[in-house]
């Protein structure tokens, strides 16, 4: 069962033949094991693909008719972008297909139905189709999304609510009692274990052979039992 922070931390400082706690606040050796748990558990999120921590999600339109295509990456990590290229306001989504930077920068338009923008990092100049709605994005700085259409007969700029994408979010942590990591809860042991492993190597000067045990029992666990549906698994394909 899911676990909060405070109840991570009384498991720890027991196992550590420390003082209970009954808030995190009680003591620095509380706080101080909080906050090792946070460092355990980002180390752990960010080196994997949490199933959790897939969403939908929108992007976030600059909004700025100097650059009426771009968009802030939102969360890690993006699988799909789609954006309603519906006129009417209807519900119609179009896939919008990625574009490596050379061949987005370098692309043959028509320049009489086009608008000269700067890209935000380098102000450098992108021609953006502006009688269409969109069909291709690409990134030139892995932090703003630039779209190569938007029909200025419809809207001045590309809208956020427009958009629907699928990608990792980056989860947040808080160091407070109620706080409950958001990993599955047949995680939270490796991840118990882990912040223990470090616990004991931090502040008791060497590691418990047990609790080093659990971890590596627990993460060969880890990197199979991640998603509740069954995956296929993956072959590599290593002809042309």
């Amino acid at each position: 069962m899911k676990k909060t922070l405070l109840e991570l931390v009384q498991s720890i400082l027991s196992d550590m033949d420390s003082e209970p706690v009954n808030s995190i606040s009680d003591s620095i050796e509380a706080e101080q094991i909080a906050s090792v748990i946070e460092d355990t558990y980002f180390n752990f999120v960010s080196s994997r693909e949490i199933p959790e921590h897939r969403r939908l999600i929108k992007i976030t339109a600059l909004s700025d008719n100097t650059k009426p295509t771009h968009f802030k990456y939102v969360g890690r990590q993006l699988y799909w972008i789609r954006y309603n290229i519906d006129e009417n306001s209807q519900t119609n989504y179009r896939e919008i297909k990625y574009m490596d930077p050379g061949s987005f920068a370098t692309r043959n338009l028509d320049t009489s139905n086009v608008t000269t923008v700067y890209d935000a990092s380098a102000s450098t100049n992108l021609l953006i189709l502006n009688d269409r709605m969109p069909s291709l994005y690409t990134s030139f700085d892995d932090e703003h999304i630039v779209m190569d259409a938007f029909k200025s007969s419809v809207e001045s700029t590309l809208q956020t609510t427009k958009t629907q994408a699928y990608g990792i979010v980056t989860p947040t942590f808080s160091l407070s009692d109620t706080f409950e990591p958001d990993i599955d809860e047949d995680l939270i042991p490796y991840l118990l274990a882990e912040a223990k492993s470090a616990c004991f190597s931090l502040f008791k000067s060497g590691s418990d052979p047990k609790v080093e045990q659990s971890a590596r029992r627990l993460k060969s666990f880890v990197t199979t039992g991640l998603y509740r549906t069954k995956q296929e698994n993956v072959r590599n394909n290593y002809g042309r």
